[in-house]
């Protein structure tokens, strides 16, 4: 068998082993490079440096405290935790080590572990400042940690928010703290800070269950559920168990099926089905704001198709409490508000679709509202002749004839003072109506939303609507007219005999 002297293979100097000694030395020159590159805040060298001097003397308690400091530094918090952990348990009265152990535990959030860190190193040595303080801080972020429970169990999503951010400032990197501020936010509706923070997260652990979930969320009530429904799989896949996904997994593919059978239910003109589903899907998540916005304009749509006008004001009410921007639902409840010439209502809705987007058809809807209202500050004379706007000439001439008739002040000659006042107003109203009505020109402008009372003399004080109504019926010449009680006709009847 050949000897170890018998074989030909020689040396690499550089792989003769070294002594105790010389590794130490060596395994120093490598430490003072590494505080030197420390010192520069060139942190990634002095990591390389630091590591070496671990690989000659993997024994030495504080190359593995220095190194855990530049990985704090590189923000590499749990690395640093376990190099710490490595420095107490080679020596654990190595006060460097248990306090940067404890700042570690408090970054990644976990306050109970620094607590105890903390706690140790002030064993070591009662009068340090720093532990001191930093039992302080692991105390408030516990203390917020509870205040942010309590706030979540009552739905107080900016308490929680405000808790985080105050623990964040000692756990900076802590992910439970910050999905769970991310969550709030998304609850808030604040849904592009609440991305921004899970995307942070998902940048540095793409597995993230609970990032993944934030994420879904945020497009969840933003109203993009196909896209929702990816991520919520997406967290079940790396956290099976994660109920809130699968809530939310569920709540997504309900709500989707219900608004499309509505909306496809509404297409063929099945109302009553519509409005039934859309009813429906309003129940199963009352948190997803911007769905439920647009499922009571849906549903007020309906409303208004089913001739529920008020139910259908209410809709959109609530659709734009809900989603203040939503431009669809201000224009249905104003159309509705026309419907009921209710005009200042419409007016108020137009203005503010047309403040925010001013096109020319949002133009034309404000001024056709601001016209009816303005016509409909003026006397109605349509309604004073009880004819419908698109009457003919025919029915305006039956119609003044019935009213001038019944309201002409001869007829209520026998009344107390207070009736004639009152008939003679309406007799010279119907007068006033037909005179505007039964002329081409006068109706053409009292249609556009002229006040007639303002462009002619005719429709001020001193209008005799006596002269209407003997031109009318041919009375005029010195003829007399005159109203006398037919008995036979019984009680309150009258007819009309010319002189």
């Amino acid at each position: 068998m050949a000897t170890v002297d018998d074989c030909d293979v020689t040396m690499d100097p550089e792989m003769e082993i070294l002594s105790d000694e010389e590794l130490e030395r060596e395994a120093e020159s490598f430490k003072e490079q590494g505080n030197a590159y420390y010192i520069k805040k060139d942190y990634s060298e002095a990591f390389s440096y630091y590591t070496k001097a671990i690989d000659m003397c993997p024994k030495n308690a504080s190359y593995y405290g220095n190194r855990a400091a530049t990985l704090m530094m590189l923000s590499r918090h749990r690395e640093a935790l376990e190099d710490s952990q490595q420095a107490v348990r080679l020596d654990d009265t190595f006060m460097k080590g248990h306090l940067r152990e404890g700042k570690c535990h408090l970054s990644l959030g976990n306050a109970m572990a620094a607590s105890r860190c903390f706690h140790r190193v002030l064993e070591l040595e009662p009068d340090n400042s720093q532990a001191q303080q930093e039992v302080k801080n692991a105390d408030s972020v516990l203390e917020y940690e509870k205040m942010a429970e309590l706030g979540f169990e009552k739905h107080d999503f900016r308490m929680v928010v405000f808790c985080m951010d105050r623990a964040l400032e000692s756990a900076s990197a802590c992910h439970r703290f910050k999905v769970l501020k991310a969550e709030c936010l998304a609850m808030l509706g604040r849904y592009p800070e609440a991305q921004s923070v899970a995307s942070d997260i998902l940048r540095m652990d793409a597995t993230n269950g609970d990032a993944l979930y934030v994420r879904g969320l945020c497009l969840y009530y933003e109203d993009c559920i196909d896209k929702a429904v990816q991520f919520f799989v997406q967290a079940l896949r790396m956290a099976p168990d994660h109920e809130k996904a699968r809530l939310a997994c569920r709540n997504a593919k309900a709500l989707k099926a219900k608004k499309e059978d509505g909306n496809k239910a509404f297409k063929d003109g099945n109302y009553d089905a519509a409005y039934e589903l859309y009813s429906e899907a309003l129940t199963i998540d009352p948190n997803n704001i911007k769905t439920n916005a647009k499922l009571f304009c849906n549903r007020g749509t309906v409303g208004s198709k089913l001739k529920k006008i008020d139910q259908a004001i209410e809709d959109c009410t609530k659709a734009v409490k809900l989603d203040e921007t939503y431009i669809k639902a201000y224009l249905r409840r104003a159309q509705c508000y026309m419907d009921k010439e209710e005009y200042d209502e419409a007016v108020r809705d137009y203005e503010k679709v047309y403040q925010t987007e001013k096109t020319k058809e949002h133009k034309h809807l404000l001024k056709n509202a601001q016209l009816e209202l303005k016509k409909s500050k003026r006397k109605d004379y349509y309604k004073v002749l009880g004819v419908d706007k698109n009457a003919t000439e025919d029915e305006i001439k039956k119609a003044y004839r019935k009213r001038a008739l019944m309201h002409h002040p001869d007829r209520h000659s026998s009344a107390s003072a207070e009736v004639q006042k009152e008939e003679e107003k309406k007799f010279k109203e119907v007068g006033e109506a037909f005179t505007v009505l039964s002329d081409p020109k006068k109706k053409s402008r009292y249609d556009s939303g002229h006040d007639m009372e303002d462009d002619t003399g005719n429709m001020g004080a001193d209008f005799d609507a006596n002269n209407i109504f003997k031109a009318f019926f041919g009375g005029g010449g010195g003829q007399g007219y005159s109203f006398e009680a037919n008995q036979s006709s019984g009680p309150g009847n009258f007819f009309f005999q010319f002189g």
